[in-house]
């Protein structure tokens, strides 16, 4: 009987951990499946297959997980989702689900080569964006009490730009084959416009508030990496959509257009890893900040591997090959980034469990020895 009980004890505990994951679960999780699947991406089109097929399945069951604590947290916790949705610091993060949605597309596609599962999760990410787009900034428009520009803005609102931009990147992987219909051409080119839109009207808002608005270390966070992961995706956009230049007869008065902006976002996205990397040791290391896991940290993972297959996919598109030299090195540096930032999620991970696990009063007894 007294197993049983010790049995039923640990699975009630382990349900009350699963049930506050899902009550709390940062929004911007999906970011996890974001950077797993962009550095598999960027692993396979290098030819490290070794490392990228272990990455697929991590990036699938990570989204399996998260989209099973997301139901559980609209169904149980509907009112931390509206809380989250009208937080302009929290509320960014949701772009994530669609990002994520989109980048395991491709990676299903690229990684997998499997365009059938590939082509599900593009109808789908498709409708995600339309909910997740309109309801943000909806819920930021009409809340009566707003933040301050200090306060409510970072990096992250740019995931907006690179949930769009993962649409397009997807639907042109799908039409390496066969051309999409000429209606699904024209929507990945407005598409492409729109993420284009959407970082030209973010970033002046945090550019000013970098360098105009007094930042402390724990300002600096994570999330700014997607100040360059948002044009590093939207290079990889507009480089897909020039491979598909004779295929696609929508984007043929659009190629002078593609290949300036194209190059625009390259360069800009180049312009900021020096920055943020400064800006990072400023933080860790001069004024000491600890570094401690936080989910936060996918978001400076994905830029790195998506900075990896941006510019390999531009040096194929504007058809420069010394410029695919920076991702042989690059990778290196996506890869060791991810493998710390997973190493310290399995760490928080296995630490709660063993939490939940401990026995009742054990802990008690421990610090009574102690």
């Amino acid at each position: 009987m007294q197993p049983m009980r010790s049995e039923f004890r640990a699975a009630r505990r382990v349900s009350l951990l699963v049930a506050h994951a899902a009550r709390d679960l940062f929004p911007g999780y999906f970011a996890l499946v974001m950077a797993t699947g962009v550095v598999s991406i960027a692993n396979t089109l290098l030819g490290h297959h070794w490392i990228a097929v272990p990455l697929l399945g991590i990036a699938w069951l990570s989204y399996l997980v998260l989209c099973t604590l997301t139901l559980l947290r609209l169904v149980l916790f509907p009112g931390h989702v509206v809380r989250d949705l009208s937080n302009h610091q929290r509320a960014p993060g949701f772009f994530t689900v669609v990002a994520g949605t989109c980048v395991l597309g491709t990676q299903t596609v690229v990684v997998g080569n499997a365009p059938g599962i590939a082509d599900v999760l593009w109808y789908l990410g498709l409708g995600l964006w339309c909910v997740v787009m309109y309801a943000f900034f909806t819920a930021v428009t009409i809340r009566s009490r707003k933040p301050t520009l200090a306060s409510g803005i970072n990096g992250a609102w740019l995931i907006a730009a690179v949930a769009t931009q993962s649409v397009v990147v997807l639907k042109g992987t799908l039409a390496a084959g066969a051309p999409p219909s000429e209606v699904e051409q024209f929507l990945c080119l407005a598409f492409f416009m729109i993420g284009c839109m959407l970082y030209l009207a973010i970033i002046p808002l945090i550019f000013y508030r970098l360098t105009f608005v007094p930042l402390s270390s724990r300002d600096f966070s994570p999330p700014y990496w997607i100040n360059m992961g948002a044009v590093a995706i939207t290079t990889l956009a507009g480089s897909i959509l020039l491979m598909r230049r004779d295929s696609w007869p929508v984007l043929a008065g659009f190629i002078p257009y593609l290949r300036g902006f194209t190059m625009f976002f390259w360069a800009a996205a180049t312009w900021w890893i020096p920055l943020l990397i400064a800006l990072t040791l400023w933080r860790y290391l001069v004024k000491r900040d600890p570094l401690i896991y936080e989910p936060t940290f996918w978001g400076m993972v994905f830029p790195l591997g998506m900075y990896t297959t941006g510019t390999l996919q531009l040096s194929r598109a504007l058809e420069l090959p010394f410029l695919a030299e920076i991702p042989r090195y690059f990778v290196i540096v996506a890869v060791l980034a991810w493998v710390g930032t997973f190493a310290g999620l399995v760490g928080r991970v296995a630490g709660e469990l063993v939490t939940a696990l401990r026995p009742a009063g054990a802990e008690d007894h421990t610090r009574r020895r102690a």
